[in-house]
Order: structure tokens, then C-alpha cells, then sequence
């Protein structure tokens, strides 16, 4: 006799598995019913705690297919001992999304002052601007910068943040940043005269950025100053992008600064 399944459903009308995934803690996923996005911070029986990038906590219970992980429907359960562990943060300390897939580009951009800022944002920002969908483009100096503002021409919809160098009261800086300043741009800066100082000396093995005097080229001072080759300032740069592993290795001024800039161009 032939043995036959007493289910007699189609296949096609069955429904399909959900995979179940340990609520490991800085997991980031999405409820269904509510759409509140947010990383793990607790689970107990029968529910997760949820915690958005604004810091606001949810709670909600471990139903099936009740959230989205990566776009796909998941049913969370609640993590044993041995769940395997992953990496939970990025470089710049946010909440890591695994697997993330770039967003595609906003119409808005952040725009820095050279290409060792650039190198040096992307190193410990990349992957937050990935998942926002923000693009740094670099200046090349901010004398051009009115012109460019014009050209790109700023909306709500489109807003435009700018990193600068030495922006410091009096400083032909400050004074390029005021003609630009409005609702759709905002101009930050740090008070270092190179993003160079922006890395902590600790990090690349220095007791302290030397004093270059004042009409001398701050890099190359900089070199002489401690024996590094003077003649290759990007080589003695990309020697100290890789020390830089996390935002732990930059000075305060200039975290803030950026994280400033990321908030503005990508809020509603």
C-alpha cells in the first residue's frame, strides 16, 4: 500500500517557512505591525525590548512572523547561551546591521575639506553612511565652496553639510562659513589646522602633534618634526589612517562634528 501525506493542501498554498533567530542582543530588525525599527537590548520570556537610533525603547511580544530581519519575515526566539556572536558595532559605535545593503543615495551630501578628511570619515564612518545613504564628496579647500553651495543648490529635501578645517573665530574659515550659513546647509568645523591632529597621538605611537611655526607648511613640518619622510606626506598619511580602528582614536572635536553632519542631512 502506498503511504500518503493526510495533509492534501497543495504546496503552492502552503505556507512557508519562517526561520527562527536568537534575539541576540544589538540584533536590528523591524516589527511588522508598527514598522518601530531597533537593535535587541533585552529579552526575557515572552518578549523583546527594542531600542531605535533616537535612544526610545519599545517592548513587544516573541510572535511568530512578527518581524522583519533584512526585509525578510522572522520569528525571534529567545537566544541560548551558545548563539554564535557577532559584531554588534561599527567603527564610529553605532548599532551594526548585518549584511546591510547600501541605500540608494540621497539627494543630500556631506561635503569635507580635502581627501585625507574624506579617507579618514569614510574609515570610521563608512558603514553608518552606507545603511543612511549619504555620500561625502571632498572640496579641495573652501574657497570655492559659495560656488559650489550655489551650484548644488540646498532644499529640505536636499540638504548640504560641510566639514572645514581651523574653523575658528577670524579665521578666513569662519568667515566663508557665514556667507554659506542657512535653514538647508550647515558648516561645521574642528579647530585642528589639519584633520591629521583629529587622530589622538596615543593611537599612531606619539606623545603630541608638534608646534609648526606659522608660515610653514603644516605637514611637512610636521614630518621633520619627527623624522617621518617629508618628501611623501600621503604615504605618512595612509600609514596613519590604518592605526585608526574606531572612533575611539579621534579627538571628541571632531566626532561630534561629523555626527552633527550626519544627523542634519538625513532628518526628515
Amino acid at each position: 500500500m502506498r503511504s500518503y501525506d493526510p495533509d492534501l493542501t497543495p504546496s503552492w498554498k502552503k505556507p512557508k517557512p519562517v526561520p527562527e533567530i536568537p534575539a541576540d542582543r544589538d540584533l536590528v530588525v523591524e516589527e511588522v505591525s508598527t514598522g518601530f525599527c531597533g537593535a535587541v537590548i533585552r529579552c526575557e520570556a515572552g518578549t523583546v525590548t527594542l531600542e531605535d537610533r533616537f535612544g526610545r525603547h519599545r517592548v513587544f511580544p516573541l510572535d511568530p512572523r512578527g518581524f522583519l530581519l533584512e526585509g525578510r519575515v522572522v520569528t525571534l526566539v529567545r537566544p541560548s547561551s551558545s548563539s554564535p556572536v557577532r559584531p554588534t558595532r561599527t567603527a564610529s559605535g553605532s548599532v551594526a546591521v548585518p549584511a546591510a545593503r547600501a541605500r540608494v543615495a540621497r539627494a543630500g551630501r556631506i561635503y569635507v575639506e580635502g581627501r585625507h578628511d574624506a579617507e579618514l570619515v569614510e574609515r570610521v564612518w563608512g558603514d553608518d553612511l552606507r545603511v543612511e545613504g549619504v555620500v561625502v564628496e571632498y572640496l579641495e579647500g573652501v574657497d570655492d565652496l559659495p560656488s559650489i553651495v550655489a551650484e548644488f543648490a540646498p532644499a529640505p529635501d536636499a540638504r548640504l553639510g560641510v566639514l572645514v578645517d581651523h574653523l575658528v573665530p577670524g579665521s578666513k574659515e569662519s568667515r566663508i562659513a557665514a556667507r554659506v550659513a542657512s535653514p538647508d546647509v550647515l558648516v561645521v568645523g574642528h579647530p585642528y589646522i589639519d584633520v591629521w591632529e583629529a587622530v589622538k597621538p596615543s593611537s599612531i605611537g606619539i606623545p603630541a602633534w608638534p608646534a609648526v611655526p606659522r608660515g610653514q607648511d603644516w605637514k611637512t613640518g610636521v614630518c621633520r618634526a619627527l623624522g617621518w619622510p617629508s618628501d611623501n606626506t600621503g604615504a605618512v598619511w595612509q600609514a596613519i589612517l590604518k592605526r585608526v580602528e574606531s572612533y575611539k582614536d579621534l579627538e571628541p572635536e571632531l566626532l561630534g562634528r561629523v555626527e552633527e553632519l550626519i544627523d542634519f542631512v538625513t532628518a526628515p
